[in-house]
């Protein structure tokens, strides 16, 4: 009897421990980890990242899974010029994009020469110190960094692995429709972005979250579930960062 009674209360347990974590999980933050360089020097591969559902409201890509019934978003707060945000893009809407929120509805966005202009106006760009990357063979490559500050005050560091002379260095001025946003890679050479046919401008429906923190980051040679190496792997100084 009391062995009936021992695994009842543990079932019970286990089932109120997986309802807060789906709750906590579909409400609140929603954890992601870092595929691509599209965002260096800010997140690197391997990053493990909280996203926040609740800076956005709710929409369909706000929960685990699809739902239809929620295309227009609750309790929204809509995204704000610098935010790192997670979302999908209409033609891949089942594939979670990683960017940084450069227009907003109604801005006309262009790149000139490897500048950023939004709304005609030429985005302040500052050089700082190079960015260096280690190759798996030793070799240490050096690439342009600079400090963009965008028209509402936020600065945070972009790089340019091809200077200013990149394919997506030079584009036609785009026009952000109402309820959509321009998101764009701060690896400004090696971004998949709202520049290119396959992205362009996201509505504000397929938004998942905003990219808060990094909960903890490993090399990315070593799988997150190859806990045994995690020692070896981790890199202690991006642990808690604010994602700025």
């Amino acid at each position: 009897m009391n062995d009936k009674l021992g695994i009842g209360e543990t079932l019970k347990t286990l089932f109120y421990a997986a309802l807060v974590a789906v709750t906590f999980r579909t409400l609140c933050y929603e954890p992601f980890n870092i595929p691509s360089e599209s965002m260096l020097p800010n997140l690197v591969i391997g990053d493990y990242l909280f996203v926040s559902k609740v800076s956005y409201g709710y929409g369909q890509f706000s929960a685990p899974l699809p739902i239809k019934a929620l295309e227009n978003r609750v309790f929204a707060t809509e995204p704000q010029r610098g935010d790192v945000a997670v979302f999908r893009p209409s033609r891949y809407p089942d594939t979670n994009y990683i960017k940084r929120v450069i227009g907003l509805p109604n801005d006309r966005i262009q790149m000139k020469e490897g500048r950023l202009f939004i709304n005609g106006v030429l985005v302040r760009r500052e050089a700082t110190t190079p960015f260096t990357q280690t190759q798996y063979d030793g070799t240490v490559l050096s690439f342009d960094r600079y400090k963009e500050t965008l028209p509402n005050g936020v600065v945070h560091t972009i790089i340019e692995k091809d200077g200013d002379v990149g394919a997506l260095d030079n584009t036609k001025e785009f026009i952000v429709p109402e309820g959509h946003y321009f998101m764009m890679g701060d690896n400004r050479d090696r971004s998949q972005d709202s520049r290119t046919e396959e992205i362009t401008s996201v509505p504000f429906a397929n938004f998942v979250g905003h990219a808060k923190v990094i909960a903890f980051s490993t090399h990315s040679n070593v799988p997150l579930w190859q806990f045994w190496r995690w020692p070896f792997a981790l890199r202690g100084d991006r642990f808690a960062q604010t994602i700025e």
